[in-house]
C-alpha cells in the first residue's frame, strides 16, 4: 500500500527526471557544437562574411558610399566565404572526412589572408604610401580620342581608390576589411588546428 507522502514524491521525481533529461540533452548539443571545431569555425566565417557583405551593400545602397574598383575586388573573398563556409559547416555536421574539412578550412583561411593583403594594399593607397592602380587612382581619361573634354567628363564617373570616402575611429573601410579578414583567417587557422588534432 502506498503512503500519502509517496504520491507527493512521484510528481517531484518525474519533474526532476525531466529536468535531468533536458539538461543532458542541452549538454550534448553544446558538446556537439564545441566538439566540432570545423563546424564552429566554418559557420562563424560564413556568418561574418555574410554580415560584412550586408554592411558593404548597406553603405553602397543606403548611405550611397559607392565602392571603388579595389573595394569591389575585396568583396570577392566574402562572396567565396559565404557559400564555402556554409558547405564546410554542413559537411562537418554530417561527419565528412577530416581531409575534406581541412581543405575547406584552409581555402577559407588563405582567401581571408589574401583579402587582408589586398585590403592593406588599398589602405596604403589611401594613405599615399604607394601608388594605386591607374584605373582608379591615376589618369582617368584618354584625351587623344575624338570628342570634346566636356562630353568625356559627363560620361566618366570613376570612384577613386586613393580617396577615403568614410572613416570611423581613423580607420577606412579598407582598414576594417583588413581587420575582418584577419579575424576570419584566425578563425580558420583555429579550426584547422583543432580539426587536425581531433
Amino acid at each position: 500500500m502506498a503512503r500519502p507522502n509517496d504520491a507527493r514524491r512521484r510528481p517531484a521525481e518525474r519533474s526532476a527526471r525531466r529536468t535531468a533529461v533536458t539538461l543532458a540533452a542541452a549538454h550534448q548539443s553544446h558538446a556537439a557544437a564545441t566538439g566540432n571545431p570545423a563546424l564552429t569555425s566554418a559557420a562563424a566565417i560564413a556568418v561574418i562574411a555574410a554580415a560584412t557583405l550586408a554592411g558593404a551593400w548597406f553603405f553602397q545602397l543606403v548611405l550611397e558610399i559607392l565602392p571603388c574598383p579595389l573595394c569591389l575586388e575585396q568583396r570577392y573573398a566574402y562572396y567565396l566565404a559565404v557559400p564555402l563556409g556554409a558547405v564546410v559547416a554542413f559537411a562537418a555536421a554530417k561527419g565528412a572526412p577530416r581531409p575534406v574539412l581541412l581543405a575547406g578550412l584552409a581555402i577559407l583561411g588563405l582567401a581571408a589572408l589574401a583579402n587582408a593583403g589586398l585590403g592593406a594594399y588599398h589602405a596604403g593607397v589611401e594613405w599615399g604610401f604607394w601608388p594605386g592602380p591607374t584605373d582608379c587612382s591615376g589618369p582617368v581619361m584618354d584625351f587623344s580620342k575624338a570628342g570634346s573634354l566636356l562630353e568625356q567628363l559627363d560620361k566618366v564617373k570613376v570612384i577613386r581608390c586613393d580617396e577615403v570616402q568614410w572613416r570611423f575611429l581613423g580607420i577606412s573601410l579598407a582598414g576594417y576589411n583588413v581587420l575582418i579578414s584577419l579575424l576570419m583567417a584566425a578563425i580558420a587557422t583555429w579550426g584547422v588546428a583543432k580539426t587536425a588534432r581531433g
